[in-house]
């Protein structure tokens, strides 16, 4: 029966390391410990590792965060002429450097980027801000949400409880629940993903009460983002009083 490429490699890696740790050994005039490491290296780079098993240790660190309607439109357009879409951008540049920083890969997405169609990924991030205009004093905060149904809903709201619990203790804004609209629930880049990537849009504030924080302060919305991030990827516990959105 011929062996399958996996088995072939499992065997393969598995001599070279029992030669370079000293459980099997050859005479030094055979092989050197230079040459066993040089071997083991080449055995497992992504170059020689069969098809199947490349495409999968190469998606397995990486991150999707799409900058809401880069590449589309502006979003909502503040009376100065302030552009969601332009905070969305500042803050998802800093999200993809710190997780970056942190050894993942990070794919910045654009709101209807080809790419996104069967994207695979640990997480799929969304980031948005809200309306511009004057709606009431309680008009500030955030929210979160992930999809109502389809793939992977449990991990999807995990996603959204390290989100919610994190952007909450790293920025200090009140989570705005009852404002969770249909569009956040049916966003869709869902239904165009893969299905067992998890995913969530955030609406990181509002454009008028909370314009200073996002525009002077985009760093510690982008720190709260990517440590939500890291929550769920991490598999950390959730942090203060706050349990779930």
């Amino acid at each position: 029966m011929k062996a399958s490429p996996y088995r072939f490699l499992v065997m393969t890696v598995g001599l070279a390391a029992a030669l370079a740790t000293g459980f099997i050994t050859f005479a030094p005039s055979t092989v050197s410990p230079g040459a066993v490491r040089e071997a083991l290296a080449r055995l497992v780079s992504p170059t020689t590792v069969p098809g199947f098993l490349s495409s999968s240790l190469g998606a397995s660190r990486h991150i999707g965060i799409v900058s809401g309607h880069l590449g589309n439109d502006s979003g909502t357009v503040c009376a100065d002429g302030l552009t969601e879409a332009s905070v969305n951008l500042n803050i998802a540049q800093r999200v993809q450097d710190i997780l970056e920083r942190q050894g993942y890969t990070v794919d910045l997405l654009e709101e209807f980027d080809p790419r996104l169609n069967g994207y695979q990924a640990l997480a799929l991030v969304s980031i948005h801000a809200d309306s511009c205009e004057y709606i009431n004093d309680q008009a500030t905060g955030f929210k979160v949400a992930g999809a109502v149904d389809g793939g992977a809903p449990q991990a999807s709201q995990h996603l959204v409880a390290c989100l919610t619990n994190r952007y909450a203790a790293v920025t200090s804004l009140p989570f705005r629940a009852g404002s969770i609209t249909r569009d956040m629930t049916q966003y869709h880049t869902y239904s165009e993903i893969d299905r067992s990537t998890p995913a969530a849009i955030i609406e990181t504030g509002f454009l008028y009460l909370d314009r200073n924080f996002l525009t002077q302060h985009p760093d510690v919305a982008a720190e709260g983002i990517a440590e939500g991030i890291l929550c769920f990827v991490r598999n950390e516990p959730l942090v203060g009083n706050q349990t779930s959105p």
